[in-house]
């Protein structure tokens, strides 16, 4: 018995000391690589000068990313939660002039695309609705083979170099020790990591912004984020930005609204694509480029490979050069969005890449992170990843290789092969790189350019409406009210500070906290351990332009309502002229009306006919829907007023400043909701525009004021106004 003691307590023993080798407290410690060599530079990759080309020599980058991009299967560690569709591009003129791209030179063809949608932070599992960057992935099926156009729903990013990647999504996650919170930045971790990095404040205010909370895939813009080249026939060079416009024109929920769809449906964007598509209501985009002559590389007050900078277009105006529309959902979830594997280093002659570090360093991720999550070096050959046009390498062998390739000969050169397959010449079709000249010493730096923090930040903020500033400012009022730890706060405020005084002034009065007067300037990230701080001071700047229209989605298209959807308050007793009338008028102009219940199947009208019902009070919700009408008919108005569901309904419409209608008839319902001091008292025989709330009994007459109301999306007058200390 006492030997089987003292067996116990010695495998106890060895049990612990096993977990006290595998278990470390970095407290106070120097930072190293996994095998123990000290960094002195944790901020910066390794660059043939300030602005160079990042060096594959750069092993700690490497192992840094490599580790990243593996830390989790079988999930993407970012973008997890996708939405995809097939469809198809069309330029609108040839662009030879500067591409010898052929997808953009011929406006005759016809190039297919598949395009994945996505939101960042969150698990497959996630919502739909987070406050969250939106992925914006395109992958043409070129006869040059594959582009890929890797971006978002927002120009700018975090960081500039690629080797705080890791960080920033550590940071962004849930937290490692209780795995929360799930696809939300409101956390310690986030906003501490956000507080001592000066080069996130511009993406912070897009984050923040109504840009976060996106209507409808099919109503966000898209853009590349970095700065790219165009390289024509003859090697002329000019920088390009990729943007995406919808033609739906930009719309976003509000915050609440955000919230509220989570709960009912956190499917909303992905069964919006796939409804929208299914009925034929094909999405569409147009391709805008910014273009920027090699010559004028340094004209501006920033820096074009800085990927914390867009170019406003006021400076360079977007040219439209070509059309986008998914009109096929995919057959399959996983084997086509799921396993869709995109890659900015996916190009063809005609287009190629700068210095930006950010850029740099996903060349070289993308492809590294999809040989774990897609199984070995052949994912190139699932079926939704292969280009239209044949492949020939000497690649062989690998994990699920499928390709059965005949013959003797795997390399290059080869004399048993007759040489085959055989480089191509430029004139073939064969990709050659931009010959930009080189010549700097090897560093771990950023360049100086690339310090101005806060001048498009402030910008961004400056071009606002009012309902945007708002909005912008009770996000990160919430964000930053969900951070336990008080000294982040204060840094944010200071940070805020530096970008508007009175945007820190009203998040700071939300908090309880004061605003420093003398806020310390965060430490630059760009300096080396050993670098000296003096030299790197000079990061406060005041940009020319004050305000750009292009960053407001006040000034988006607000013409006609295709897509939108409307809910129809209904119950048996319904006038079916009343409802009729404003249905046909409503669907003629593109719109997708859903009669609502107390019961589903069908309702009967006033004169016996029976009506289809789409949802019932009880699954249905305003949240869901973009507008919504309250036909007449004396039994029908009855049991809507008796409905609690139904007036929390049109509540919470109005509290989400969506356009509300009703027949004249309909009144009472109108009177038992809490916004009726809204109306004039006396609403017989007129039409009340007004707030998007629209009362009249004649049918033809409020259709036609209820679709003027509807194509404004929203009526963000409502809110009340922002009542903070100067």
């Amino acid at each position: 018995m006492e030997k089987d003691k003292e067996q116990s307590n010695k495998e106890e023993n060895d049990k612990t000391r096993s977990l006290a080798q595998h278990t470390t407290d970095d407290s106070g410690q120097l930072l190293t690589t996994n095998h123990g060599l000290r960094i002195n530079d944790d901020q910066n990759s390794l660059k043939a000068g300030e602005r160079g080309a990042t060096l594959l020599e750069d092993f700690i980058l490497r192992e840094k990313i490599t580790h990243f991009d593996h830390e989790r299967i079988p999930e993407r560690i970012v973008h997890a939660r996708g939405s995809g569709a097939h469809g198809v591009f069309k330029v609108y003129e040839s662009m030879a002039s500067l591409t010898k791209a052929n997808f953009l030179s011929d406006p005759s063809a016809e190039t297919p695309v598949f395009v994945r949608f996505s939101t960042v932070a969150g698990s497959r599992g996630s919502t739909d609705l987070a406050r969250d960057v939106r992925g914006f992935a395109v992958k043409f099926y070129t006869q040059e083979g594959n582009f890929d156009l890797v971006g978002n729903n927002m120009p700018v990013f975090f960081i500039q170099d690629a080797i705080k990647f890791p960080d920033l999504v550590h940071a962004v996650k849930p937290e490692p020790d209780n795995e929360m919170p799930q696809a939300a930045s409101a956390h310690d971790t986030f906003w501490d990591f956000i507080s001592v990095m000066p080069e996130a404040a511009h993406m912070i205010m897009w984050v923040m912004s109504d840009r976060a909370l996106p209507r409808s895939y099919r109503m966000m813009e898209g853009f590349g984020v970095h700065t790219f080249r165009f390289v024509n026939a003859e090697g002329v060079s000019s920088f390009v930005k990729f943007h995406w416009k919808p033609l739906l024109g930009v719309h976003a929920v509000a915050w609440d609204e955000a919230q509220n769809i989570s709960g009912k449906d956190p499917d909303f964007h992905r069964r919006d694509l796939w409804d929208a598509i299914e009925s034929g209501s094909f999405p569409e985009w147009e391709l805008g480029v910014q273009v920027v002559p090699e010559e004028d590389e340094f004209k501006f007050e920033f820096d074009l490979l800085d990927p914390t900078k867009l170019i406003p277009e006021e400076l360079v105006p977007v040219q439209r050069i070509g059309k986008l529309t998914l009109n096929r959902n995919p057959d399959n979830f996983f084997a086509e969005t799921e396993q869709s594997a995109f890659h900015v280093g996916h190009v063809v002659p005609g287009i190629d890449f700068t210095n930006d570090p950010l850029l740099q360093g996903r060349l070289f991720s993308y492809t590294d992170t999809q040989l774990i999550r897609l199984g070995g070096p052949n994912f190139h050959e699932i079926p939704i990843n292969r280009p239209v046009v044949p492949v020939h390498n000497n690649q062989r062998d690998g994990f699920m290789r499928q390709t059965i390739n005949r013959g003797k000969v795997s390399y290059g050169p080869n004399a048993l092969g007759n040489g085959y397959p055989a480089q191509a010449k430029a004139s073939e079709g064969g990709f050659t790189s931009y010959p930009e000249r080189v010549d700097a010493r090897k560093v771990r730096a950023r360049s100086k350019s690339f310090f101005d923090h806060f001048s498009q930040a402030r910008l961004f903020f400056n071009s606002q409406s009012d309902p945007e500033k708002n909005h912008l400012i009770d996000a990160l009022s919430f964000e930053l009210g969900k951070v336990n730890a008080v000294e982040v706060r204060e840094r944010m405020l200071g940070i805020l500070s530096m970008i508007d005084k009175s945007l820190a002034a009203a998040v700071a009065f939300a908090l309880r906290i004061p605003v420093p007067q003398d806020p310390e300037l965060p430490v630059n990230r760009s300096i080396p351990a050993d670098g000296d701080p003096a030299d790197f001071d000079s990061y406060i700047f005041e940009g020319s332009l004050t305000a750009s229209d292009a960053l407001s989605m006040a000034g988006t298209i607000k013409e006609g309502i295709q897509t939108r959807k409307i809910a129809f308050l209904t119950a048996d007793g319904v006038d079916e002229k009343s409802l009729s009338i404003v249905r046909d008028a409503l669907e003629s102009a593109g719109a997708v009306v859903e009669i609502i219940a107390p019961r589903l199947n069908f309702i009967v009208s006033g004169n016996d006919l029976q009506i289809p019902v789409h949802h019932s009070y009880l699954t249905a919700a305003s949240v869901l829907y973009d507008a919504v009408y309250v036909p007449g008919g004396t039994n029908s108005v009855a049991t809507v007023e008796s409905e609690a569901d139904a007036i929390h309904f049109l509540n919470e419409a109005f509290k989400h400043c969506k356009a509300i209608a009703a027949d004249a008839s309909a009144m009472q319902v109108i009177e038992a909701t809490y916004f009726s001091n809204k109306l004039p008292a006396d609403f017989t025989d007129q039409t009340v525009l007004k707030e998007g709330i629209v009362i009249n009994d004649d049918p033809e007459a409020l259709a036609d004021k209820f679709i003027l109301a509807i194509a404004q999306h929203r009526f963000w007058e409502r809110e009340k106004p922002r009542k903070i200390p100067a």
